[in-house]
Parts: C-alpha cells; sequence; structure tokens
C-alpha cells in the first residue's frame, strides 16, 4: 500500500521539480525576500575594450497591463539596474505596484546629481492613466508627469528628457475618423490612431509643443492599410504606430512611424514635414534599405548634415524584409541634390536573427554600440568597426524588456542597507552567528564591516569585515553575538552607509537544527572577548583591519595580506556551506518524513481515489503563475488594447 502511494504522487514530485527548475532563472535573497530578480547569461568577447556603466532594464511578461490574478507572487518585473557581470545594483519593482515599467534609464542633464527616469504604465482597470516618471539618484521619485486627458495613456515607448534638464518628449496615440479618399475610396471613413509626439515641460506637465499624423501623414503611406483594407471602428487602424522622438539643437523633431517605414524630420516652428527617410515617399537616394525601425535618434545635427542611430527591425510579427536585424548610424545630406543618405556603420545582431518586435540602439561615450535586442532581455555591445564585445540574456524565457540600456550611475539610497543576522551551533562552546548584508541601489561598495554590542546602545565592537561579494554579501563570526550592524565603504575606506542595529535572529525550535546543549543557560556574547580569542588564536600577529575600534570609524580597509582574519575568512566561507548543507538535510529529512506520513494516511484511509483528488488539486497550483508573454500577438493589436483602455 505504502509503495502505490510512493509511485502514485511521482507525478507531484515531478511537477514541483519542474517548478523548481523555472525558478532557478531568478536570484533570491534574505535580505530583501519579496524581490526576485531574472537572472543573466553574460558572454564577453573583448572585456578591455567594453564601456564602463551599468545596464538598464524593466523585464516584463507581458506589453498589456496585468490583472491582479496575473501578477507573480513576488515582484519580478519593473525597473532594474545590473552592473556588467549581470550582477543586481537595484531593484525597484516594489516601487511600482508590480506594474510595467518602460523606457527605465539614467539622466545626466537635470542637475548636478544623475537621476532616472521612465514610463509607468497605465493600470489594469483604467484607473491610472500613467505617467512619465523621474526619480533622484536615491531613488525617490520627485516628478510623477501625466498626459492631459485627451491625450488618453502616457504611451509606453519613450519618455525622453532632453538635454536642456527642462523638458522631456513622449510618443501620443489619438483615436480619430477620417475619409478614405487618399486610397480611393471617398464615400468610405474608418477610424483610425493618429500617432504623434508632444514636449513637455518637466517639472509642470504643461505641453510645450505637440504635432500629430493626422492630416499631415497620409493612409497610402501606411505599410499595414492600402486600397483593399476594410474600415473599421473605434480604436480603429494603426496606420503609423509611432514609437520615437527626439530634438535637435535647432529645435527640430525626427519621429520615427515603424508602420510607414519611415523616420520624419518635423519643424519645431511649424510643424511641417521638411523630408522623409524611407518608406514609400523617401527624399532620399539610399545606399540601404530599412524597415519596421524603432529608436530613432540624433548623433549630430547641424543645419543640411544629420548623424542618426536607429534599430532595423527588418521585420514584424509576420513578415521579414532582410535576414537579420541590425542597428545603423546613417549620415544625412540634405543639401545634396538629391538629398543623400548612407550608412557610417552597421551592426549586425550577433546571433543572425531578427528581431521582430521593440528594441533599441545606443551610441556611448566611447564610441561603442550598446543594442537592446529586447525578446529575453537579449543585448550587445559593439566597438567602432563593428566587433561584439559582450552578450548577455536572461536566463529566463518568461520576459523581455523593450529597450536596454548602458549608463555610468552612481547611486546613493536614502534607505540604510539591509541586514539580517542569525546564530545556530551545536553546543555552547561552537556557535556561529551568520550576516547577510545589501544595500539596494548603492553603487560604489567595496566591503562590509561588521559590528555587535552587549546592549542596543553599547558602543559597537568591530567583529570583521569582507569584501562585497554579489548584491547580497554573506559573513559568518564565531561565537552567539547579538545586537548586530553593518556598515558598507567604498574603495577608499570611506564610510557609504551603515545599517540599523537588530538583535540576532534564533531558531524557534534549537534541537531541531542540531544544537545538542542546554537552551536555558544558551546566552549572546560579549563581542569584545570573542574578538579577542579570535585574534589570541591567529597564527598572525599583525592587526586585523578595524579590530580595536570600539565605534563604527569607516577607517578599516581590506587587505588579506596583513589582516588577522585571514584565516578565519577561510573558516568563515566553510562555515557557512556547512550551516547551508545542515539546514538542506534538515528540511529534506523533515520533508520526506511528513510525505511518508501523509502517504500512510492516505493509502489506508481514502485509498486511490483521494489520491486523485489530491493529484488534481496539486496540479493546479504553481509556485508561481505562468505570465501569458506577447509573442504571437500583433503588436498593433497590443497597441488597440493599450489605447481602447
Amino acid at each position: 500500500m505504502l509503495l502505490c502511494g510512493l509511485l502514485f504522487l511521482l507525478p507531484l514530485f515531478l511537477q514541483n521539480a519542474a517548478a523548481l527548475q523555472r525558478d532557478e532563472d531568478l536570484m533570491s535573497f534574505v535580505t530583501l525576500p519579496h524581490i526576485r530578480a531574472l537572472k543573466f547569461d553574460v558572454h564577453y568577447q573583448d572585456r578591455d575594450r567594453v564601456s564602463p556603466g551599468y545596464w538598464f532594464v524593466a523585464p516584463y511578461g507581458q506589453v498589456d497591463p496585468e490583472a491582479p490574478s496575473h501578477r507573480f507572487q513576488q515582484y519580478q518585473i519593473g525597473p532594474y539596474i545590473y552592473d556588467g557581470d549581470g550582477g543586481l545594483v537595484w531593484a525597484g519593482s516594489f516601487m511600482f505596484d508590480n506594474r510595467n515599467v518602460f523606457d527605465f534609464k539614467a539622466v545626466h542633464s537635470i542637475g548636478r546629481e544623475p537621476h532616472l527616469s521612465l514610463v509607468w504604465q497605465s493600470s489594469w482597470d483604467g484607473i491610472d492613466s500613467g505617467h512619465g516618471v523621474i526619480l533622484k539618484n536615491n531613488y525617490e521619485i520627485t516628478n510623477q508627469l501625466p498626459f492631459r486627458p485627451e491625450l488618453g495613456a502616457f504611451d509606453i515607448h519613450e519618455f525622453n528628457i532632453l538635454n536642456d534638464g527642462k523638458s522631456g518628449l513622449a510618443i501620443t496615440y489619438r483615436e480619430r475618423e477620417t475619409g478614405m479618399e487618399d486610397l480611393a475610396r471617398p464615400d468610405e471613413r474608418t477610424a483610425i490612431l493618429s500617432g504623434g509626439f508632444v514636449e513637455l515641460d518637466i517639472n509642470t506637465a504643461e505641453t510645450t509643443f505637440e504635432w500629430d499624423s493626422f492630416q499631415n501623414v497620409p493612409l497610402s503611406e501606411s505599410n499595414r492599410y492600402g486600397f483593399n483594407s476594410k474600415p473599421e471602428g473605434r480604436p480603429g487602424w494603426d496606420y503609423v504606430h509611432a514609437n520615437a522622438v527626439d530634438k535637435n539643437e535647432d529645435g527640430d523633431f525626427i519621429v520615427s512611424f515603424r508602420f510607414t517605414n519611415t523616420i520624419y524630420m518635423i519643424s519645431g516652428k511649424d510643424g511641417v514635414i521638411m523630408w522623409r527617410l524611407g518608406g514609400s515617399r523617401s527624399d532620399f537616394v539610399q545606399d540601404f534599405t530599412f524597415s519596421k525601425q524603432h529608436d530613432a535618434k540624433f548623433v549630430k545635427s547641424n543645419g543640411t548634415h544629420h548623424t542618426i542611430s536607429f534599430l532595423n527591425n527588418a521585420s514584424d510579427e509576420l513578415t521579414n524584409d532582410e535576414a537579420v536585424s541590425s542597428a545603423l548610424i546613417v549620415e544625412l545630406d540634405t543639401a545634396a541634390v538629391p538629398k543623400t543618405a548612407k550608412v557610417l556603420r552597421r551592426y549586425n545582431r550577433p546571433d543572425g536573427g531578427l528581431t521582430r518586435l521593440r528594441g533599441n540602439a545606443q551610441l556611448l561615450p566611447n564610441d561603442n554600440m550598446f543594442i537592446g535586442w529586447s525578446e529575453r532581455g537579449y543585448i550587445s555591445e559593439h566597438a567602432p568597426d563593428s566587433k561584439v564585445l559582450l552578450t548577455a540574456m536572461f536566463n529566463s524565457t518568461r520576459f523581455s524588456t523593450y529597450r536596454a540600456y548602458k549608463f555610468e550611475f552612481t547611486g546613493r539610497p536614502s534607505s540604510p542597507p539591509d541586514l539580517v543576522v542569525s546564530v545556530a551551533g551545536t553546543d555552547e562552546s561552537h556557535m556561529l552567528t551568520t550576516f547577510y548584508v545589501s544595500w539596494n541601489g548603492a553603487t560604489d561598495i567595496a566591503g562590509w564591516n561588521f559590528y555587535a554590542r552587549t546592549a542596543e546602545h553599547a558602543p559597537p565592537v568591530f567583529v570583521g569585515n569582507t569584501t562585497k561579494s554579489d548584491f547580497e554579501t554573506m559573513y559568518v563570526a564565531p561565537g552567539y553575538l547579538d545586537w548586530v550592524s553593518a556598515e558598507a565603504f567604498d574603495h577608499h575606506g570611506m564610510v557609504l552607509g551603515t545599517s540599523q542595529v537588530h538583535r540576532s535572529r534564533v531558531p524557534s525550535n534549537w534541537a531541531a537544527t542540531g544544537f545538542k546543549g542546554e537552551v536555558a543557560e544558551l546566552k549572546p556574547q560579549d563581542p569584545t572577548v570573542v574578538v579577542s580569542a579570535t585574534v589570541d588564536d591567529s597564527d598572525d600577529t599583525a592587526p586585523a583591519a578595524g579590530v580595536g575600534n570600539s565605534t563604527a570609524s569607516g577607517d578599516a580597509k581590506l587587505d588579506s595580506s596583513v589582516s588577522s582574519n585571514s584565516g578565519m575568512v577561510a573558516v568563515d566561507a566553510t562555515a557557512a556551506e556547512a550551516l547551508r548543507t545542515a539546514q538542506d538535510t534538515y528540511e529534506l529529512v523533515r520533508d520526506i518524513g511528513a510525505l511518508i506520513s501523509f502517504v500512510v494516511i492516505v493509502c489506508v484511509i481514502a485509498g486511490i481515489v483521494a489520491g486523485i483528488y489530491t493529484l488534481v488539486r496539486r496540479r493546479k497550483r504553481t509556485m508561481y503563475q505562468h505570465i501569458p508573454t506577447e509573442e504571437g500577438l500583433p503588436e498593433e493589436q497590443i497597441r488597440r488594447r493599450s489605447t481602447h483602455e
């Protein structure tokens, strides 16, 4: 009977194993248990030529706003900053209600300190129409800009803070009705989504310039609709699909329309179309083609000569015009007769594939090109000669990011570092205190100093330090330490921030963790005694970095050649691994015992019928709900639904 039950429940083990396998593409943290950040798979081809900076991405599971029932149990989507090794620097998902965020990047034109900007998408129920958001480098929101009601939802494609640090550009979509004379059908009318842009004052959200495709770009320029297309009701034809806008120093704009295969130059004085690049009405003699493009931006612009960059998707959800997507830098001469356009640089997608949706191309200060290919967070960095220097991708297949950027950035969180400390051991004389510390968003941490006290307000005693190993750093100290804290220091030894003072966590059931001593006699130790004993036991007589300080001074610097803790660090790593192994073993044994008991009860009392019922119920439960992706859903349908809502 027991064997029968075990065999019957085998599918449940397989199901849970699959769930755990899916979960391996996410990071988890002791200090921030509500955050599950995506892991990156990173490959360097030439690290020496890669530019400095952090990656700015905003993963999402589907483009449309998600109802609460679709949300993951823990925060995963939203704005994130990573370092060049795919290590997490900042997780901001919890700040934005687990809603989609787009066009997340650093901004260096507002004041002396760097800022961040993003588009916070409209809510699933339509109560909130979304905002352009600006944050200081302490991650506090300073500006939350809405659109005027008649402009609808704040569009997800673009929030482009300009170099003046006072204004920003955003894409607009509007529902309209129009006659079809342009398509030789004068007696018919259809609803359309016109595409355009606005310039906003980033302090007041006041619109200072506005332009729209309606009555400027005829229906006949669309590559999605034509003479045989049927009229539609609202929201109507998404006939141009605006997705990028930028402004030059002369006050003129370029705007990218994906569904006309065209980049338009718009006069900032009167809104007249000055020229078209690409599409059916191009004003240029070109030595290249492009289509379904994204992220058109000025590189240089001086009246008659313009250099621009953009992503040539060369494909959409249904077709492709070229074999591979690429990023292009193009030089335009509008004084020539006829006007000319030529490619200066081309960067093909490294895997030879197509980016059918989304994406961006960012020219970096050192002249490298950083490209976001969107699907699965695929990114690459290229040298000016087009050599691939770096590629990376989310480990997860469930997420994409609309754009990906790289910037140098200094993060100074206003909140203190997060610290979780626990105590374990086998008896009173063999105790260990394990520190877990992180500081969400801090960029310059070189290492951590750790302190303990005999009481909450007693002087701190330095118990050790270690280099920052990852987003979350673990350190193990001997003894039962209480009233603990940690401080972050930079590469010059200067203190960046200090955690709050916490009491160490202790097991609710000491025996279950392997403790064999007398719990009633177990008390925290004086950290001064613990540190002295550690120093006395060391073979190296040189003073440890920071030992002897009774206050947090920030003078501690890591130097393994002179630190008397160097031997203890190796022991600490071994002890930490032993602690994890012991805890995992305990959990496994406990779970197996519970499972066997359950199987016996099921087989004896309920038999196979109860087992079937259990199997059905368990199959309906998953560790994390699967978010449906937008792949396979035409982008214009996504835009329609978003606009309609």
